[in-house]
């Protein structure tokens, strides 16, 4: 193993004349440290998905240390260098993030800076520029639970400014802390500024609880659970656990889950969910991991499969429904870990999708932090090593760094999942979430009993997202690897 390592991380031995005790002493262009672009170089060239397609990436694309460090003088802003040097043309999840702190408690624990409407952005009409915005949902406990603000409303400006393509980010997520929203009315298809608006203000250290709504309906006999799941954060792997045992004790034969909002999170709690759903049988392979040519070739197949779980992290029994069908509503907001719950089920049970045609993000990713010293597997960033990270670079990069497989070796689905029944969301009826009269779920629980009355699903309003409010926080639509296998790189910086 380490005369394969020493081939393709050998050029450690020139590039950084700099030793593992300073690596911040890298002059730059007007005697600045370049030492944060120094750091991406050497983490992307170890762990990204795409090192072998990137030829500033490439394991002999230095022959000096001078030519390394023109390089990396070449851009001097990290966001610039990351996306014109280091990234591949075809990634299009892969993000940096100046405050690695940030990032990670967004990531494992929920914990953002809100207001506590999540909510989506559109165009709609004639326009080419003009945004308007939907209310998706409110999360609980927050500055807008207590506001007259609920879930289908429209809103057409922010502190009397209209929304459009180009103020909408300073507006919606910029650095002010409070903003008011002017809401909107849709009549005959036009939306129009009405009277009310709204003032809301950014709580930070947000924590939201994915776990939504938990529900158990008896429709003629028949007991359907339905389960609305917003983010795959481990720390509430509990929460979840028991929302399904809650489930299981109402005696629910078929399940609606409700992933239409979700971009995705942690891959482990994926498996958890897709445990709890079909099996606790931990001889049935869940995925396997496909990294670059560099680091397969170093992995154990052990080390790069995943089995379906019988209990949480912290040891306690999985509910498990064991069912043979389960049905997800989705929408193009539904993204990485709930797009691997779809394929990992797959060649078990059927899985009926049921709304839009999802993100098709099917890569995962690693925070990668500049900690060069860590044992086994430099620039992971780990929770106990914090005090470890270069206290002049708080950068982090979150890295896409390898496919998910499921268990018959699929996981091409980057145009996202098709639904098997489409049903887009209706800004004229967008519903109460929970709600049997709810479209989405409405058609689920019609396609589950048969019993097809005489409801019209046309959609009479449909409209194309452009971005959501979650687009906006670390996590975005990332699928987190939470328990890398060991690599023992024989690295030393």
């Amino acid at each position: 193993m380490k005369k394969y390592l020493l081939l393709f991380i050998g050029i450690a031995t020139f590039v950084l004349a700099c030793n593992n005790d300073d690596n911040s002493g890298i002059p730059g262009p007007g005697g600045d440290s370049i030492s944060v672009q120094d750091f991406m170089w050497k983490a992307m060239n170890i762990y990204y998905f795409w090192q072998g397609d990137v030829a500033d990436l490439a394991d002999d694309r230095f022959t000096t240390n001078e030519e390394y460090l023109t390089f990396l003088e070449s851009e001097s802003d990290p966001t610039d260098f990351f996306n014109n040097k280091l990234r591949f043309s075809e990634d299009r999840f892969s993000f940096l993030n100046s405050n690695y702190k940030t990032l990670t408690d967004n990531l494992n624990n929920g914990i953002s800076r809100s207001n506590g409407v999540e909510f989506g952005l559109f165009r709609y009409g004639d326009t080419n520029t003009d945004l308007f915005g939907y209310v998706r949902y409110i999360i609980p406990n927050s500055d807008a639970s207590a506001k007259d603000i609920l879930r289908g409303e429209l809103f057409s400006g922010v502190d009397g400014q209209a929304l459009n393509e180009n103020n909408y980010r300073e507006l919606l997520f910029g650095e002010n802390a409070t903003y008011t929203l002017n809401m909107a009315d849709l009549v005959d298809g036009v939306i129009t500024p009405n009277d009310k608006s709204v003032e809301l203000t950014k709580q930070d250290g947000l924590v939201e609880n994915p776990v939504y709504i938990v529900q158990t309906f008896d429709i003629n006999g028949q007991k359907i659970g339905y389960l609305m799941y917003n983010g795959f954060t481990n720390l509430f792997d509990e929460q979840l656990n028991d929302a399904m045992g809650q489930l299981k004790s109402s005696g629910v034969t078929d399940l609606v889950l409700d992933l239409r909002y979700n971009p995705g999170g942690s891959v482990n709690s994926s498996r958890l969910l897709s445990s709890m759903v079909f099996s606790t049988n931990t001889n049935n392979l869940y995925l396997r991991q496909r990294w670059n040519d560099k680091l397969q070739a170093i992995f154990s197949e052990e080390q790069l499969t995943d089995y379906f779980a019988d209990r949480t992290g912290n040891g306690t029994a999985i509910n498990s429904l064991n069912l043979n069908r389960v049905y997800v509503l989705t929408t193009r907001s539904t993204a990485s870990a709930s797009e691997l719950v779809i394929n990992c089920l797959d060649p078990y049970i059927e899985v009926i999708k049921i709304g839009s045609t999802t993100t098709g993000k099917n890569e995962f990713s690693l925070t990668l932090v500049d900690d060069p010293a860590r044992d086994g597997a430099p620039f992971l960033w780990t929770p106990s090593r914090e005090n470890q990270i270069n206290p002049d670079n708080s950068w982090a990069i979150q890295a896409l760094v390898g496919r998910n497989e499921n268990s018959i070796g699929f996981s091409d689905y980057t145009a996202g999942f098709a639904p098997d029944i489409d049903l887009a969301e209706d800004l004229d009826n967008m519903g109460v979430l929970g709600d049997v009269n709810e479209p989405l779920l409405a058609r689920a629980i019609e396609a589950i009993t048969g019993i097809s009355g005489k409801r019209d699903f046309t959609v009479k309003r449909p409209f194309e997202l452009f971005t959501s409010s979650k687009m906006f926080t670390p996590m975005k639509d990332n699928m987190v690897l939470d328990n890398p296998p060991r690599i023992d790189l024989d690295i030393k910086y």
